[in-house]
């Protein structure tokens, strides 16, 4: 076994379950998805569900509609919201919104939010909008 000597050996690193990366990983997704609907407004998330069909689970995929984080207010000024499961996240007390201008600068403002996830500035957002309840809350019992 003179191959096997020659080797270094070491323990495998262990599996990143980082909630904070996740979040980060899941959140930039999504922006993708809204440059995507900005490049085609036909754009549908495919996701892959388990269902029974005939008594065995199979995979199906699935078609979900993916909704624009942006509006025109009255003056015809794009204004972004980041939303965080359902809900827009404040960024300031009452300012959920991103003023944009115009439909053709939205890809240069996804892009500077994709970075400010990537650098961690939107982390306490996340870890705020995650406390108040804006995903996940639990069902009142009848």
């Amino acid at each position: 076994m003179p191959i096997l000597k020659s080797l270094s050996f070491t323990a495998l690193p262990r599996a990143g379950n980082d909630p904070v990366q996740m979040r980060r990983t899941k959140f930039i997704a999504r922006l993708e998805e809204q440059k995507l609907l900005l490049n085609d407004p036909n754009h549908v998330r495919v996701v892959q569900r388990w269902a029974k069909v005939n008594g065995e689970r199979q995979a199906t995929t699935k078609q979900q509609a993916v909704r624009p984080w942006w509006k025109t207010d009255p003056s015809g000024q794009v204004v972004m919201s980041v939303k965080f499961g359902a809900k827009p996240i404040e960024f300031e007390k009452g300012k959920a919104g991103i003023v944009v201008g115009s439909k053709e600068k939205l890809p240069a403002v996804i892009d500077a939010l994709i970075g400010a996830v990537r650098a961690g500035e939107l982390d306490d957002h996340f870890a705020h909008a995650a406390k108040t309840g804006a995903i996940g809350k639990p069902r009142k019992a009848a």
